[in-house]
């Protein structure tokens, strides 16, 4: 089997516009030769997602999702997502309402703070540098390596908060954002995640 690189994977999902796994897909079946994955991909309708990027969600639904700690057990974690698609037929598909459905899930298990890293208000992001900074000095760390430790903890802290960001709470090694971008290759629609809210009776 071939070995397929990051940046060949990258290089065609840029082209393609295509989902993760179709395009790891697509190079590993054909021992990494990238017109002929190219071609794949474009033969099976998954390239083009990329294009989709500046369609109108006006579609889509809002799934619930009640957690439950015990099944004898009122419900102490709930949460709705609203999931946006093109069109109301992809709305009503299986595919759709399932990945609806596991975002759910995943809000209530994994506890997001924000959709996406840019909804990120700037005062957050600065008191996070300003606290990261204050750790970095106090255990002594070199003052060029600063910048460079900010921005890892940074990137960590969106990992963690941010919902697109987060790896999938049933396969980590899939991120949300690859999740939907596969999902859109899969079903021709651009899908996006407009908003959500979770519920914790345990939380003040």
């Amino acid at each position: 089997m071939a070995n397929i690189s990051a940046a060949e994977i990258r290089k065609l999902r840029e082209v393609t516009g295509a989902g993760m796994s179709d395009v790891k897909k697509a190079l590993v079946d054909h021992d990494g030769d990238f017109e002929k994955a190219k071609a794949w991909l474009r033969e099976k309708g998954l390239a083009g997602n990329a294009k989709r990027s500046g369609r109108s969600t006006a579609n889509g639904l809002v799934d619930s999702y009640l957690h439950r700690t015990d099944p004898q057990l009122p419900p102490t974690i709930g949460v709705l997502v609203e999931l946006r698609c093109e069109t109301d037929f992809v709305a009503k598909t299986d595919q759709f309402k399932q990945l609806a459905r596991d975002i759910a899930q995943h809000v209530a298990a994994a506890d997001p703070l924000y959709v996406a890293a840019d909804a990120i208000p700037n005062e957050v992001l600065e008191q996070e540098k300003r606290i990261y900074e204050a750790a970095a000095r106090e255990e002594g760390k070199p003052e060029a390596a600063l910048a460079k430790i900010i921005e890892g903890k940074l990137n960590g802290y969106k990992k963690s908060s941010v919902l697109l960001e987060q790896p999938w709470v049933k396969d980590n090694k899939v991120t949300i954002k690859a999740m939907i971008e596969d999902a859109g290759a899969s079903l021709g629609e651009k899908i996006e995640i407009g908003r959500f809210a979770r519920f914790n009776i345990r939380q003040a």
